[in-house]
């Protein structure tokens, strides 16, 4: 059994992961990080940069580079409320460097940040690294196990493996569930140079719809109800078509596209967050600690905070061998506050509009919201700093 050893060893690589990585080999520590795919190319993975993030790349010296590859920016977002377009949240006057969403596909971010990362000798990424296990001495975690067989030991494992992260679950961390109303199911349809200006999101008494340019294709996201992707799939793919025709009719036959069940990839939507995020070895970040909602695309943003706040307080105690427990425990302290006040806000929309939009009765409820948003603006730059910077914005401490 071959067995690795490094100072930092991080499971996941996703947003938190990578970034975790880049930042920690960045200040001189040996880190892993362990990606049990072959390459970071997936379909529905979030595709929202926020401004935040992006002043994280700016202070790392890198957002020039990052803008230089494909995307797209969105100074503004308009929702179709009951036929009428609405602006909503206003990034204008955010204290960012960039006062735009960037809408890049996630796995060109991962690849970018990897490339970043790859030049620190420091850092080593292994591809194709299940973790499913952790290594114990004592009651101190030390290490994982890997599906082939090998160990990976270090002085602290991170775990930044998803909502259903193995690690908090070898480690018997508590997960308090916070529960959704909604679940959402992703598809693709063609994108045409006829279609209309930019709308994020279509909404109806009873139907809410996503749709993210991704230029020659939309990533539509459908909300259902929790639970209801059963009942929907009785009635038949003809009739789900038709529900997707009645919400965008001007996309026509192209909703034929969605030939059947295997077009479509059904999210099953979680807000928890672990009572504790760590236990002596080991910490939780990202969705392994606080799965969010999809709702404003902040989990991405969310991961990157967390990243940021665990390289300021841990590389140093890392790089030098002082590390102590009260240190890795001072994370949560960091994060937790803005993680609550984040899905708090998310399960507000939950229970005020979507559950309502979901079981079609939507229709009052989204004549208050339409009227709010053209008459009070201070909300709309409400939403756009608590989704685009959050609650307690990281910066990226000076190496030394």
């Amino acid at each position: 059994m071959e067995t690795l050893t490094t100072t930092c060893c991080i499971a996941g690589g996703g947003p938190a992961g990578m970034m975790l990585g880049w930042l920690l080999a960045r200040a001189g520590v040996d880190v892993i990080v362990l990606e049990r795919h072959r390459d970071f190319l997936r379909d529905f993975r979030g595709d929202t940069i926020h401004p935040s993030t992006l002043d994280v790349l700016a202070e790392l010296g890198a957002l020039d580079e990052l803008l230089a590859l494909p995307h797209r920016e969105l100074p503004e977002i308009d929702f179709d409320i009951l036929g009428e377009r609405v602006a909503g949240p206003d990034l204008a006057r955010l204290p960012t460097r960039c006062k735009f969403f960037a809408m890049m596909p996630q796995w060109d971010f991962l690849e970018f940040v990897r490339r970043k990362a790859d030049i620190l000798p420091r850092f080593h990424l292994m591809m194709e690294s299940d973790v499913t296990g952790l290594v114990r001495d004592g009651e101190r975690i030390a290490g994982v196990t890997l599906g082939d067989g090998r160990v990976v030991r270090a002085r602290l494992v991170v775990g930044c493996d998803g909502r259903h992260s193995v690690v908090r679950t070898a480690a018997g961390l508590r997960v308090r569930d916070l529960g959704a109303p909604i679940d959402v199911m992703w598809m693709k349809l063609r994108r045409l140079p006829i279609d209309r200006d930019h709308v994020f999101a279509i909404v109806t008494a009873d139907q809410f719809l996503v749709m993210l340019d991704r230029g020659d294709y939309w990533q539509c996201a459908y909300l259902i109800e929790k639970g209801g992707f059963a009942e929907i799939r009785e009635r038949g793919i003809a009739a789900f078509r038709g529900d997707l025709r009645r919400v965008v009719p001007q996309l026509g036959e192209r909703v034929d596209e969605v030939r059947d069940w295997d077009d479509i990839k059904l999210l099953t939507v979680r807000v928890d967050r672990l009572e504790r995020w760590a236990v002596p070895g080991l910490l939780c970040i990202g969705d392994a600690a606080h799965a969010m909602s999809p709702v404003g695309g902040v989990g991405i943003n969310l991961a990157v905070q967390d990243a940021v706040a665990t390289a300021n307080l841990l590389a140093r105690g890392l790089r030098e061998g002082t590390l102590s427990d009260a240190e890795v425990d001072a994370v949560q302290a960091r994060r937790e506050p803005a993680t609550r006040k984040t899905q708090a806000l998310q399960l507000q929309i939950h229970a005020r509009v979507l559950a309502k939009v979901v079981r079609g009765r939507g229709d009052r409820t989204l004549r208050i919201a339409r009227w709010l948003l053209r008459r009070a603006p201070v909300l709309r730059r409400y939403v756009a700093r608590a989704i685009g910077v959050g609650y307690t914005p990281e910066h990226v401490a000076a190496v030394g």
